[in-house]
């Protein structure tokens, strides 16, 4: 039994194509970016000067709040780096307010505000082309906060923009301690919570995806499925 495998999708509970402004008129937007359809996907890009840094960056959240135990899948194409893209899930406030409370310091795009603010929350990083150390080896990190914990890692199989071929299908799987990332298919880590290293199992939350200016992506078919753990026989065959 593979590490997909081990976990069995259920019904659809939310479907987005990301292809008009229809479709995210409900989405939150934390710092500036610019949000465009050219192409019937949609397209973010920064508003501000990279030069800026952390400022030009920018998180943009799914309204929804999900149950603790999914399946994400969405459609994955960069177009233009450096930078990088996380997606974010299983963020609520630290003290489980919605993530959207007016109780919460306000966010705007920095990052220290969503790893050592008043939330709480997983995230993965894939297609990190940032740093010069991202450039020459290529991962997609899994961390959790509150705090700055790496929980996971492993090898990221997109290649740089200019030998890409998108679109890539990508999978977040979080049920009950577990998570799972993969790419096309191809599980990149699986990482078990013991619930005391890092603090306690994350429940429900909502969804963001963060880039990093100056890249460019686009995304499409975001999908969120009702997942359980199958149980294990022990028969790989």
């Amino acid at each position: 039994m593979t590490d997909e495998e081990r976990f069995a999708i259920g019904d659809l509970i939310y479907r987005n194509p990301l292809a008009s402004e229809d479709d995210v008129r409900d989405f939150r937007m934390e710092g500036e970016a610019a949000v465009s359809f050219p192409l019937g996907r949609m397209r973010l890009e920064n508003k501000l000067d990279p030069g800026l840094g952390q400022q030009s960056n920018f998180v943009y959240w799914c309204p929804i709040d999900f149950p603790e135990n999914i399946a994400v899948t969405w459609e994955f194409r960069p177009l233009r780096e450096p930078g990088l893209c996380i997606l974010f899930f299983a963020a609520k406030g630290k003290g489980g307010e919605d993530l959207f409370d007016d109780r919460l310091t306000a966010r705007t795009g920095v990052y220290g505000q969503y790893h050592h603010g008043d939330i709480h929350a997983y995230h993965v990083s894939y297609f990190r082309r940032k740093e010069t150390e991202e450039r020459g080896f290529h991962t997609c990190n899994l961390r959790k906060s509150y705090g700055f914990h790496l929980a996971a890692q492993g090898a990221d199989p997109i290649p740089s923009v200019s030998d890409a071929v998108p679109p890539y299908r990508m999978k977040l799987v979080k049920c009950g301690p577990e998570i799972l990332f993969a790419i096309n298919g191809l599980t990149i880590f699986h990482w078990i919570d013991d619930g005391r290293r890092y603090g306690e199992v994350l429940g429900g939350g909502k969804i963001g995806f963060r880039q990093m200016a100056p890249l460019i992506a686009e995304y499409a078919d975001l999908n969120v499925y009702d997942v359980t753990k199958i149980r294990d026989t022990g028969d790989d065959r």
